[in-house]
């Protein structure tokens, strides 16, 4: 009887067990790590996100100035008896006009010292009426000289009346802006001299803190 020649099956090689080990353990990285990401995509509380955006958006009432009608009908305050301050108004603002030369020598822009009981008169008035409300201070002039320089001297003015009242009157910094207007806003002809003195102005305006 021929002999047969039976030879025992070869196994795998170990190479091809590594092989399939790391793939199996790199499947097994990226199976995890997609969990991981599904678990975090948005951990936050719906509640605080809608707490924070209404912070975030909640403002001070932007007020337009705009809207001011310095045509409004005279005003009659008892605590104003100066005759030289002139009020306007109704019952959302007022508009408390001196002339500037009142307030300032000719072409200057210090306060002078015979002008303060008139601010203080003025700040007492708006403390009263419209208390932790917005003041802006409006300088006005004629047309003699440059549009350029009175429009100078207008903002320096402004700026002067707001530095007094914030240095001597309980009126708080933060509530009061300035707004040099120039010549651009007569309410009289710049072609006489009693024109002109109307043009030469400021407005203290008041309004409330609705």
């Amino acid at each position: 009887m021929a002999d047969l020649d039976v030879q025992p099956k070869k196994g795998r090689p170990g190479w091809l067990w590594i092989v399939l080990a790391l793939i199996g353990i790199a499947l097994l990285f990226f199976l995890l790590r997609g969990c991981n990401d599904n678990d975090n995509v948005n951990t936050t509380d719906p509640a605080n996100t809608t707490d924070t955006t209404a912070a975030t958006t909640t403002s001070t009432r932007t007020r337009d100035w705009n809207a001011i009608d310095f045509n409004a009908p005279t005003a009659t305050y008892s605590e104003v008896s100066d005759k030289d301050i002139e009020v306007r108004g109704n019952e959302e603002y007022a508009i408390y006009s001196l002339d500037e030369a009142l307030l300032f020598d000719t072409g200057k822009s210090e306060i002078k010292s015979s002008a303060e009981a008139k601010l203080k008169q003025i700040s007492a008035s708006v403390s009263q009426r419209y208390k932790d409300g917005e003041v802006r201070v409006y300088g006005h002039t004629d047309t003699q000289g440059s549009a350029d320089t009175n429009q100078e001297l207008a903002e320096k003015r402004a700026e002067s009346v707001k530095n007094w009242l914030t240095n001597n009157t309980d009126l708080s910094d933060d509530n009061i802006s300035v707004h040099p207007v120039g010549e651009s806003q007569p309410v009289a002809s710049n072609e006489t001299a009693a024109g002109r003195q109307q043009n030469r102005r400021v407005e203290i305006v008041a309004i409330k803190n609705n």
